[in-house]
């Protein structure tokens, strides 16, 4: 009974030929209901589970036309650097190369290596070190970037990133386990970009 019910959701709802995401409205509000029906219809006794439109909201408006500014929103587990802040463009490390922001970006989701964010407003540019995250663009001329780690680029002394740039490639030659080995990578890695920063 359960397989006939996971059938049923998996059907295609519109035959049009057009691509439909899951929190577009009133398309996906027409699919969750079709699911429950489906589902009280095979197994009337238990409840239906819920499926994640229940948990997400529709996605914002794309606007007419595009704006002059793109709002950034750059959050820390522990502090929010940006909250709506307009700005006129931002440089984000992907781990597929360094990719600019503007106003009107498509929407898209970007694992972040680490590396340097710029925030480009008018003339200033501020520039932070981050270790890792993603970057979420919305349509809306929205950009959330999450990072593990930030710091802004001024406030990195260059004599202890040379040190531990040493350190870890040090540890990576002399590391006796897999684990020791990756965790030094790591440490490399970031005193690398770190380096890469300060000096370029």
């Amino acid at each position: 009974m359960f397989r006939q019910a996971t059938r049923l959701l998996v059907r295609p709802i519109s035959r049009t030929g057009s691509r439909r995401f899951s929190t577009d409205l009133p398309v996906a509000e027409t699919a969750d209901e079709s699911f429950v029906e489906a589902w009280k219809k095979v197994i009337p006794n238990i409840e239906p589970p819920k499926t994640p439109l229940s948990f997400m909201q529709p996605r914002p408006a794309t606007p007419s036309s595009i704006p002059s500014k793109l709002t950034v929103n750059f959050v820390l587990p522990y502090a929010s650097e940006l909250s709506k802040k307009e700005v006129d463009m931002i440089i984000i490390p992907a781990t597929t190369g360094q990719m600019g922001v503007l106003p009107g970006h498509v929407a898209t989701i970007a694992e972040l290596k680490p590396g340097v964010i710029s925030v480009h407003e008018g003339n200033e540019v501020t520039k932070y070190f981050i270790s890792s995250g993603f970057a979420f663009i919305h349509a809306n001329s929205i950009a959330d970037v999450i990072a593990i780690e930030a710091v802004p680029l001024d406030q990195i002394d260059s004599s202890s990133v040379q040190k531990g740039l040493a350190e870890f490639t040090q540890k990576v030659s002399s590391a006796s386990t897999d684990l020791e080995k990756a965790e030094a990578q790591i440490g490399m890695d970031v005193h690398s970009a770190l380096n890469s920063a300060l000096t370029g």
